[in-house]
């Protein structure tokens, strides 16, 4: 089973930078989803995907990570400019969007334009099952 939790800034804003990378990665490794409301900074990103590469083993492939920003400025009018900026300005850089799943789950994550596609995979439980002999 997979799970798509939606997670606010406001839920990891307190936390340290690896408290943030922990709470994460531990959801990831959950087989969540995570859809996090802004995004982490450039090195608390760079610090997970580092994390995320020593953790890796038999049952944890590692994890798929894309950080969607707002509107492309070039398509913005002058006013509309001001405004992202000001948001920018008053949500410290953290403006947008940041999905992270297990490389177990989520097969690639393709950013267009106008959408957001996330692909999966077929989740196998290799576990094996305990039979009561009669």
């Amino acid at each position: 089973m997979v799970t798509l939790q939606f997670m606010p800034y406001t839920q990891i804003e307190n936390l340290t930078s690896v408290g943030r990378i922990r709470k994460l990665l531990n959801a990831a490794k959950e087989n969540k989803i995570v859809m996090l409301q802004g995004r982490l900074k450039k090195e608390e990103e760079i610090e997970l995907i580092k994390v995320t590469m020593e953790e890796i083993n038999k049952e944890f492939k590692g994890i798929e990570l894309a950080v969607i920003n707002p509107a492309n400025q070039k398509d913005l009018t002058g006013l509309q400019k001001f405004r992202n900026s000001m948001a920018d300005l008053f949500l410290k850089g953290r403006q947008g969007l940041t999905i992270i799943g297990p490389a177990s789950v989520v097969k690639s994550i393709k950013k267009n334009p106008d959408k957001i596609e996330l692909y999966t995979k077929e989740v196998r439980n290799n576990k094996k099952k305990n039979k009561k002999k009669k």
